[in-house]
C-alpha cells in the first residue's frame, strides 16, 4: 500500500492543507458497515459522511433475502464485480489490515498514516471500547500505512471466498474506508480519473465530509462520472460525461425538484425497484417490491427520454429544426414531406418549436403504462436521529399514483414527496407512521 498511499489520499481526500484531514471528520468516517438491532437487513450510520458508501451498500443489500453475512457479503462481492467490469483489468483488489494488526493494535511513530486519516504519532489502546467496534470512540485513529495489505484475486469465486472471509473487517471499525478503498483499487485510479469531470475534486469533500455525486456513481454504475443524466453532452467544447446504460438500483434528488439537475431515465429507471433518495447533504432509500415498476421502457417512455435528450436545459419543447432527428431516433417516418407536415400540426402557431406533451400525443397516445394506482412502498434513513424513537427501521406507507386532474386526497408536500415526483409528478404518499420518513 505504501506507493499507493499518496495517490488514494489525493483521491479520496483531496490534497491536505498543511493541517492535515480534519480529525472530526476523518472520526465520522471510521465506522463499519454494522445492521441495526431494530432492523435485521437495515444498516446503521452514526454520524454524517458515510452515506456515500452506506446507502448504495444498502440499496444492492436490498436485492437480496439471506441472514445478514450472506446479504452483505454477496453485496460488497457484486459492487467490487461492478467495478473491475468497468476497468481496464479483470483482477480485484481487497484493502485490508495486515496479519497482527487492527486498528486497535497498529501504532505509528512516524506522520504516516490510515489514507485519509490525520498525522500523528498516537499509539491506539489494545483494549476495545466499550461501545460497538464499528463506532469509534476516539478522535482520530491513525495507523501506519504498513498495517493496511492489499489482496489481489483473479477470479469471481475467489473475490466471494475473500469477501466472506473479510467480514469481521468490514463489520469492524474502518470497514466503510476499507471497503471504500478496495472499490477505489478494484476500479483503478487512472480508470477513475479519467471519468471524474474535476480531478481537482475529491470523493470526499474536506470541508463538510459528505460523498461526491461521483462516489455515488462508482458505487452505482461502476462508473465515476460527476453527472446523472444519460450519455454524454458538448458544452462549451467539452464532453461532459453521463450514464450510459440502465443501472440496477436507482437515483433520485431532491436537487431536480428544485431545478439543479436533470436524472435521465437510466437512474430513475432501474432494473430492481430500489432508489437511493438524495437530499442537500444526506442520502437515504425508497424501495417497493412492484417489479412492474421496473418493467422494459415503454415505447411512450423511450420517445419521451429520447425527446429530453435533444431537450438539455428541460425547457419542454426542442427547436422545430430539431423534430427530424427526433423522428429518425425513434424509428418513425422521417421522409421530408412528412416531417414538414407535422412541424405545422405540432406548430400551428409558427413558433418554431415542438412541445413534448403533443409530441407524445400524436406518436404515442392513450399507452397504459403498466403501474398500479397503488403500492406499498419502505423508505429507510441510516441515521439513528432521523428515525422515530432513534430506532433505525423501515418506515412503511402506500404510494398512490394519480393523474393530473384527480381530485383524491392530496397528501403533505414533504422532501421525500417533492424528490419521488421527480419520476411519479402526481404521487400521493400515505405512511403509517405519525411522521413522514426524513430526507435527511
Amino acid at each position: 500500500m505504501a506507493e499507493l498511499n499518496k495517490e488514494v489520499v489525493d483521491l479520496v481526500w483531496g490534497r491536505p492543507g498543511s493541517s492535515g484531514i480534519s480529525a472530526s471528520l476523518f472520526r465520522r468516517w471510521t465506522q463499519g458497515l454494522v445492521f441495526s438491532k431494530t432492523e435485521p437487513t437495515a444498516l446503521e450510520q452514526f454520524e454524517g459522511g458515510p452515506c456515500a458508501v452506506i446507502a448504495p451498500v444498502q440499496v444492492w443489500t436490498r436485492q437480496y433475502r439471506d441472514e445478514q453475512k450472506a446479504a452483505l457479503c454477496s453485496t460488497l462481492a457484486e459492487i467490487l464485480e461492478q467495478a473491475s467490469s468497468t476497468s481496464s483489468t479483470t483482477s480485484y483488489c481487497l484493502v485490508t489490515w495486515a496479519k497482527g494488526q487492527s486498528p486497535h493494535t497498529a501504532t505509528t511513530h512516524t506522520h504516516t498514516s490510515l489514507p485519509g486519516g490525520p498525522e500523528s504519532s498516537q499509539t491506539l489502546p489494545d483494549q476495545q471500547p466499550s461501545e460497538s467496534p464499528a463506532h469509534p470512540t476516539v478522535s482520530s485513529l491513525p495507523v501506519s500505512v504498513a498495517a493496511l495489505v492489499k489482496r489481489i484475486v483473479k477470479s469471481l469465486s475467489e473475490l466471494r471466498e475473500e469477501v466472506v472471509s473479510l467480514y469481521e473487517t468490514w463489520t469492524g471499525r474502518c470497514g466503510v474506508l476499507l471497503f471504500l478503498y478496495s472499490v477505489i483499487l478494484t476500479k483503478g485510479i487512472e480508470n477513475i480519473r479519467n471519468e471524474i469531470e474535476d480531478t481537482t475534486e475529491p470523493l470526499i469533500d474536506p470541508v463538510y465530509g459528505h460523498g461526491s455525486q461521483s462516489l455515488v456513481n462508482l458505487l452505482v454504475t461502476g462508473h465515476a462520472v460527476s453527472n446523472v443524466w444519460d450519455g454524454d453532452r458538448e458544452c462549451s467544447g467539452m464532453k461532459l460525461h453521463g450514464i450510459h446504460s440502465q443501472a440496477s438500483v436507482g437515483f433520485l434528488t431532491l436537487m431536480e425538484s428544485l431545478r439543479y439537475c436533470k436524472v435521465g431515465a437510466f437512474l430513475k429507471s432501474p432494473k430492481f425497484p430500489i432508489w437511493i433518495l438524495g437530499s442537500e447533504t444526506h442520502l437515504s432509500v425508497f424501495f417497493t417490491k412492484e417489479m412492474c415498476l421496473v418493467a422494459p421502457e415503454s415505447p411512450s417512455e423511450q420517445a419521451r427520454r429520447v425527446f429530453q435528450s435533444f431537450d438539455p436545459e428541460d425547457n419542454g419543447f426542442i427547436p422545430d429544426s430539431l423534430l427530424e432527428e427526433v423522428m429518425k431516433a425513434l424509428d418513425l417516418v422521417s421522409e421530408p414531406q412528412y416531417v414538414s407536415l407535422m412541424k405545422s400540426k405540432l406548430d400551428p402557431e409558427g413558433l418554431g418549436i415542438v412541445l413534448l406533451a403533443p409530441f407524445l400525443l400524436e406518436f404515442f397516445p392513450d399507452q397504459d403504462t403498466g403501474i398500479p394506482d397503488s403500492f406499498p412502498v419502505y423508505h429507510y434513513n441510516g441515521l439513528k436521529q432521523s428515525n422515530h424513537n432513534e430506532r433505525v427501521e423501515y418506515v412503511q406507507g402506500t404510494a398512490l399514483i394519480l393523474g393530473f386532474e384527480d381530485p383524491m386526497v392530496r397528501t403533505d408536500d414533504t422532501p421525500v414527496k417533492r424528490c419521488l415526483q421527480t419520476k411519479w409528478p402526481y404521487i400521493e404518499l400515505l405512511w403509517t407512521t405519525d411522521r413522514s420518513p426524513s430526507l435527511n
